[in-house]
């Protein structure tokens, strides 16, 4: 939506592309949805992005990081992987320790041991 360059707009644009959301027009918002009201007036509508595309999102913000996929990553490299995760809070997503190893090409349980020497330090 361009939204006439709105301020407001402007200024959620670069919010809306790290979390994963999206600026709507009036006339598209839908349930869940959240106004955005700029002095009493709703101007458009911020759709926060699924909770199934959250992994995804916090994944390829590592990996632009880091510079590199996780499965090309070596392993201190990894361990940071795990750690900015971690920090993201990644891992209070279901099943996304599992998810985590399968896209490093490690096991669940190198991941586990990973979160436990960063949790102990």
């Amino acid at each position: 939506m361009n939204g006439g360059d709105h301020p407001l707009l402007e200024a959620l644009r670069p919010v809306a592309d790290v979390v994963g959301g999206e600026i709507v027009s009036v006339d598209e918002m839908a349930n869940g949805d959240v106004p955005l009201v700029w002095k009493g007036e709703t101007i458009a509508g911020f759709r926060i992005a699924p909770m199934q595309t959250a992994l995804d999102r916090l994944v390829s913000s590592v990996e632009h990081e880091l510079g590199s996929e996780l499965a090309n990553l070596d392993r201190v490299q990894k361990q940071v992987a795990v750690r900015l995760l971690d920090e993201k809070g990644a891992f209070l997503l279901r099943k996304s320790i599992e998810d985590v190893a399968d896209l490093m090409g490690v096991s669940r349980i190198t991941v586990y041991n990973y979160l436990n020497t960063i949790r102990a330090s």
